[in-house]
This record gives structure tokens, C-alpha cells and sequence, in this order.
């Protein structure tokens, strides 16, 4: 935001600037406190100054119902505990349109299912599967990846239809779902975290370092991505001939500076993939010094608000194991 004042002034497409750096600390201001509020009501669900972070608030939602969940469930039977949470799944997915709700409660079924299998306490239906598991795995990842890649140019589901494999799968959509794509998002989340730890192949590979690493500066990648790509890559883009109309107007001196071969297949030409070689290590570093220096010393201040104000003498109830 700064850079958009400072230097002689940085274009950035799709940004309307304020008239000084004071107005555009205001403007900011006032779009965060009532962005932070997320139970807000009106407005746009997402932050103006990177619109990639509209997913906070709806996760922030989310914890809360677990936080809930797991405090109204707490002192309930192993069985009822279970038939509670596919009942929330269930509500959020199927009766209301609350689709990062239904991910949440599938990530508290699936890991009060793998307590439960460390202790050996299954319920029987589900441990009389376990003769089947490398079968069942192995299909859920495969409809995981294929779910995983919904055509989803818009909300229609008409839309879906058209496209080849995916006629009669557009049927699943339940009437509550607004945006088709989260309900075949869900599944193919669900299914990728069951697979992933039980498919031994699958689960060496997110076990590597690299992954391991993207793991640690996940969150920073996310929130460095979208500036990088404004920033550095509409640039880039422009250069190599895939500038966009307005990008070739606002910066003449980077437009065709660099043209590359168009050559397909497409997704794989040079002018496509240049600025992707640039763009990912950049990404990558700046999500390293986010992790750094924003990320690791905010949790460990968090860390020690909570450590202060906590009663050392309190202790909650753990959750019931009998059936």
C-alpha cells in the first residue's frame, strides 16, 4: 500500500488510490476494523487491499463452531458424539449453504475417528472395514483428484453440465449449495486427508522436507502470493506478450519488452512458463521472510498473552471413549 504513494507512485491494476498516503492509511483503517468483524453483515466479504484473505473471517467462523462442537459434545457417549458431528456435516452442507462449516466438522469426525482407532475403539461398522482399507483408500483418492478439479467458470450449475464427465455428478449438488464447486471441494478434501496417511506412497511424499517446508510457511505463501502477483508478475506477464489491455496502457515500457514463442501446448508455452520460473522462487522468499519475521513471532506473542492470562488451576473434561 505504501508503494502505491511513495517512490513516485506504483501502479496496480484493478486499485483505486486514495488522493494522498494519509487518505489511503484512513481508507485502510476503516476497511480493516469493519473486515476484522466477522460477523459483518454488509459490505464486501473481503479485504480490498488483498482480496485473497476473504478466507480468515470464514475460517475464524469455522473454529468457532468446533470450539463449540467440542464444548457441547465433550461429556457425550462415543457414539453419540459421532452421530452428532455427521449431523452438523449434514446441516451445513445439505440443509443450509454453510460448506466451510461442513469442512470443519469433517476435520474434527476425522480426527476424533483416528483417536479412536489408536485406541482401538472403532465402532464396529467401522472397524469391520478394515479388511477392505487399501481398497477403499486407493477410491477415495481417485475421486478426490477427480472432484478436486471442478470446472467452476461460474456459480451455474448449468454450467457444470456441459462439461464432459461431469452430467450426472452436477445431480449431487444439494439444493442448499450456492456454489456448486464447495460441495465437490468438500468431498475431494475429505478424501484427500483420509487417503494421504494410509496410502503409504502418498503419505512418504507430504512427509519430504519440501513439503514439510511448504507446510511451515503455508500461511505467508498465502498472503504474499496475491502482492507478488500484482506487483511482479502483471509486469512480467506484460513483458513477455500476455499483458492484459489495461497492464499494456498503464506501463508501455514493460509491454513486448521480452516476447517469447507462443508455441503449444497450451499452459506449457516459453511466455507462459518464464514468468512462472521467476515468480515462484520469488513467492517462496518472500513467504520466508513473512514466516520469519511476521508469522513465528505473532504465534509465539500469542503464545505468551495466553500463557499469562491462563488459570493454572483449570481443567477441562477430556471426551468420552466408552461406547
Amino acid at each position: 500500500m505504501l508503494t502505491w504513494h511513495l517512490f513516485g507512485g506504483l501502479w496496480i491494476d484493478a486499485v483505486e488510490k486514495e488522493g494522498s498516503l494519509r487518505a489511503e492509511l484512513w481508507h485502510y483503517y476503516a476497511e480493516f476494523k469493519n473486515f476484522s468483524f466477522i460477523f459483518n453483515c454488509g459490505g464486501e466479504p473481503w479485504f480490498s487491499y488483498n482480496v485473497h484473505t476473504w478466507s480468515i473471517p470464514v475460517e475464524f467462523k469455522g473454529s468457532i463452531v468446533i470450539f463449540t462442537a467440542l464444548l457441547a459434545f465433550a461429556r457425550c457417549t462415543r457414539n453419540a458424539r459421532l452421530w452428532c458431528q455427521v449431523g452438523l456435516i449434514s446441516y451445513f452442507m445439505y440443509i443450509c449453504d454453510g460448506w466451510y462449516c461442513a469442512m470443519f466438522c469433517s476435520g474434527m469426525l476425522l480426527c476424533d475417528l483416528d483417536l479412536l482407532a489408536a485406541e482401538g475403539n472403532l465402532p464396529q461398522a467401522l472397524a469391520s472395514l478394515e479388511k477392505y482399507k487399501e481398497f477403499i483408500f486407493y477410491h477415495m483418492f481417485a475421486i478426490a483428484v477427480y472432484f478436486g478439479g471442478i470446472p467452476s467458470m461460474d456459480q451455474d450449475v448449468e454450467t457444470l453440465k456441459k462439461n464432459r464427465g461431469w452430467y450426472y455428478l452436477s445431480y449431487l449438488k444439494p439444493q442448499a449449495v450456492f456454489d456448486y464447486k464447495w460441495f465437490f471441494l468438500f468431498w475431494a478434501a475429505t478424501f484427500t486427508v483420509v487417503a494421504s496417511s494410509r496410502i503409504w506412497w502418498l503419505k512418504r511424499f507430504f512427509e519430504t522436507r519440501f513439503c514439510q517446508y511448504m507446510g511451515r510457511v503455508s500461511y505467508a505463501f498465502y498472503l504474499v502470493h496475491g502482492p507478488v502477483l500484482w506487483i511482479a508478475g502483471d509486469r512480467l506477464y506484460t513483458a513477455v506478450g500476455w499483458g492484459k489491455e489495461n497492464s499494456v496502457n498503464h506501463l508501455p515500457w514493460w509491454a513486448n519488452s521480452l516476447v517469447l514463442p507462443k508455441t503449444k501446448p497450451m499452459g506449457m508455452e516459453l511466455s507462459f512458463m518464464l514468468p512462472h520460473i521467476i515468480l515462484l522462487p520469488m513467492t517462496l522468499w518472500t513467504a520466508e521472510l513473512v514466516t520469519r519475521f511476521v508469522d513465528e513471532p505473532a504465534v509465539r506473542f500469542a503464545q505468551w498473552c495466553y500463557k499469562k492470562v491462563l488459570n493454572p488451576q483449570a481443567a477441562a473434561p477430556g471426551p468420552s471413549l466408552k461406547a
